[in-house]
């Protein structure tokens, strides 16, 4: 009998050429869509991977495909990366649903489904790979299409997990993706790509914040200067990220940017872009998919802090109760708590956590 897969898929090109190479390479394939409730809007429209029509393009794949479609309900599991969102936001915190979904949902309760119906592999459209690392251990690698890799958002895959994941595209660019799609038939071969909220498609993540989080009477605060002098007032520190710029209402004649956010007392500091810059981090709930080094032991990896940022060489240590710092070599801008970091060794992820705050430079010297 041919080696079952349960394979997520969104309606996008993706996941549904990721169906069809599955198949291809001999899998019997079960294709499973993600009812999450985000928005269900009848009519296609651009920038989404969870309404009803994307339930309907995935199923017009499977079927061309000839393999078996199953909807699943996660209304009330997809609450809970919401809820999150909004409350990170509300506490002055910078979320990563992505990660969050891929943990909790994708990598979480759909493999859990997986093996129920006897699956041994759970897949997905992610550009990214699964290769062996020099002790023969599976990591995620970084996509062959660097633009669009995703491995940044994959760092919570677990070692017990990883012999048990298949991404089938991240051997391919977009472009050969889109030209698979077509050469198949594929009805989505040129669907836009989703955006990344999938359940904020006006892109007003404010209104949404605001409409779900337990604000209380009064969210104001102010805005200071790095000298704590007052200069202007603000109506939420969830409109704010660290390394923000615009939108600030400030008239300073020179650019100023979110260096600091305290959610407590509801004050917002901005300063010159060089303020933005710090040494390092320190990150909890951290994951390590490759052997975990020593405890206190400077390990060099590449580290990233954004989805758009580019790794830079550092060094991570490990830390006790599942934390670990990170030292760049050079200071980098904005590390905002409530954001993921990434290191990796080469192209593979060594591992990955919550960004909890930068460290000053005592802290990094510790950590030389």
């Amino acid at each position: 009998m041919s080696t079952r897969v349960v394979l997520a898929m969104s309606g996008g090109v993706d996941s549904s050429v990721a169906a069809a190479l599955l198949k291809e390479r001999g899998y019997d394939v079960l294709g499973l869509f993600m009812r999450t409730g985000a928005h269900v809007e009848t009519e296609r429209k651009a920038k989404t991977c969870c309404s009803a029509v994307d339930a309907l393009d995935a199923q017009n794949v499977a079927d061309r495909l000839d393999i078996p479609f199953y909807v699943l309900d996660y209304e009330r599991d997809f609450a809970r990366i919401q809820d999150y969102f909004a409350a990170e936001y509300l506490a002055g915190r910078t979320p990563n649903p992505c990660a969050m979904c891929n943990i909790w949902l994708k990598f979480g309760k759909l493999w859990e489904q997986g093996r129920k119906v006897g699956a041994e592999f759970v897949a997905t459209g992610h550009y990214a790979r699964i290769q062996a690392a020099p002790d023969g251990t599976p990591r995620v690698a970084r996509a062959v299409d660097r633009h669009k890799d995703q491995s940044y958002v994959l760092f919570g895959l677990t070692p017990e997990i990883l012999p048990r994941v298949l991404l089938p595209i991240g051997d391919y660019s977009k472009d050969q993706i889109r030209q698979m799609a077509r050469e198949r038939g594929l009805p989505v071969h040129d669907k836009p790509d989703s955006q990344e909220i999938c359940f904020i498609p006006d892109d007003d993540y404010l209104r949404f914040v605001r409409g779900r989080g337990d604000q209380g009477p009064d969210r104001g605060g102010e805005v200071v200067d790095l000298e704590g002098k007052r200069l202007a007032v603000h109506a939420g520190v969830e409109a704010f990220t660290i390394g923000q710029r615009r939108g600030l209402g400030l008239a300073v004649g020179e650019p100023r940017y979110v260096v600091k956010i305290e959610p407590v007392s509801r004050t917002v500091t901005v300063g010159p872009r060089q303020a933005l810059e710090s040494p390092g981090l320190e990150a909890s709930r951290f994951n390590w998919q490759g052997t975990v080094p020593e405890s206190g032991r400077p390990v060099a990896c590449l580290a990233q802090i954004r989805a758009r940022h580019q790794a830079v060489p550092a060094t991570v240590v490990a830390l006790e109760a599942g934390r670990a710092r990170v030292v760049f070599e050079t200071p980098q801008p904005a590390v905002a708590p409530g954001q993921i970091v990434t290191v990796y060794e080469g192209d593979l992820v060594l591992g990955g956590g919550w960004i909890e705050g930068p460290i000053g430079a005592d802290r990094a010297d510790q950590a030389k």
